[in-house]
């Protein structure tokens, strides 16, 4: 008799419809590395699905990875003023510290510990195999690969599995970290006992937004449009974003992908079609399209860069919030340590 297996896009439409019966039932786990600004495509890739399942009711737990900054780095340089930003950022697009907790990874060691006892229950052979890592290798900034970035998709376990969390929000190319995660997790159960869950991945439906000069859109390549840009630097940027010359504006991802890109940015601020913002545009060629997507976007940002502002001014509040969450990380970390020594028999 043959299983069906569910596919990812199957399980995530199953797990959403679960989310919304019973969100107390799940516990996120997701964050970002503080190596840069956050930007537009991280704020419709994932931020704004973390403000809407901390909504729901789910349990978010939002980590800035501070030591996996020295991932493909070899120093962490100005890391006190991108944490900082990245905390100026959740709060401003709603991340509320009552209902979710933020974090950084050096100040709960207790996690960090995990990565001992986990590290013995996946071989060298399975790392290096990892298609994720090997793209963050050839994309490596570092003179030499460090063991750190073999141990990434290990370290990411920890992350998620010190406070159980039970669900992580991933898109299509972190799928083989997190059966890293999943693999760690069925393997520590049966070597020593049931403690962790195997977490499940919901899918991201976000699309990809491409930056000003047509490649992805990223913190370290100068061609994004951060969240803490102002309205003018933002009517700038897009100015200067790669169209074509066809003056006619369509919503063709595939042959088009730079003009394509600018109209989907505007429909996502629109919360509007993106063939149906094309249409609109028309023959109005790339300087209409600019301009439509200037004002989309600075409308859909005026609230959070007002929030931004008003958080800006208080940052002793700012980093109160920080503290809150590391110690409240900490504790639910010390306790599943505390648990893994037991079935270990004592052993760390």
């Amino acid at each position: 008799m043959s299983t069906v297996t569910a596919s990812p896009e199957e399980r995530t439409a199953e797990l959403e419809a679960r989310i919304r019966q019973a969100p107390e039932k799940f516990r996120v786990m997701t964050g970002d590395r503080p190596t840069g600004p956050l930007h537009l495509g991280h704020y419709f890739g994932t931020l704004h699905n973390r403000v809407r399942l901390q909504d729901l009711g789910v349990e978010v737990f939002v980590i800035i990875a501070d030591y996996q900054v020295l991932t493909d780095r070899d120093v962490a340089e100005r890391l006190a003023e991108h944490m900082e930003a990245m905390l100026l950022d959740y709060l401003a697009v709603g991340i509320d510290p009552a209902r979710s907790t933020v974090f950084n990874h050096s100040a709960v060691p207790a996690l960090n510990q995990l990565m001992l006892p986990f590290l013995s229950l996946v071989s060298v052979a399975e790392l290096n195999r990892n298609p994720t890592v090997k793209d963050e290798i050839a994309h490596s900034r570092q003179s030499a690969v460090s063991g750190l970035m073999f141990t990434y998709p290990v370290h990411q376990a920890a992350d998620i599995l010190f406070c159980k969390g039970n669900l992580v929000p991933v898109g299509q190319d972190q799928l083989p970290h997190l059966e890293v995660t999943r693999t760690v997790a069925r393997r520590f159960n049966e070597r020593y006992g049931a403690v962790f869950p195997e977490p499940d991945a919901l899918l991201s439906a976000a699309p990809l937004l491409l930056g000003t000069d047509g490649t992805k859109m990223s913190k370290s390549r100068g061609n994004s449009i951060a969240l803490g840009a102002t309205a003018d630097e933002t009517a700038r940027l897009i100015r200067g974003a790669k169209t074509d010359a066809e003056r006619h504006i369509t919503y063709e991802p595939e042959t088009r992908p730079g003009v394509a890109s600018l109209v989907l940015l505007a429909a996502l601020c629109l919360d509007r079609d993106p063939h149906a913002v094309a249409e609109e545009i028309g023959g109005g060629g790339a300087a209409a399209l600019k301009r439509t997507v200037t004002d989309a976007v600075n409308s859909r940002m005026a609230p959070i860069r007002a929030r931004r502002a008003e958080y800006a001014q208080d940052m002793g509040y700012v980093r109160s919030v920080l503290r809150a969450g590391n110690e409240r990380a900490d504790a639910v970390a010390a306790a599943t340590l505390d648990e893994v020594r037991g079935v270990m028999g004592g052993v760390l």
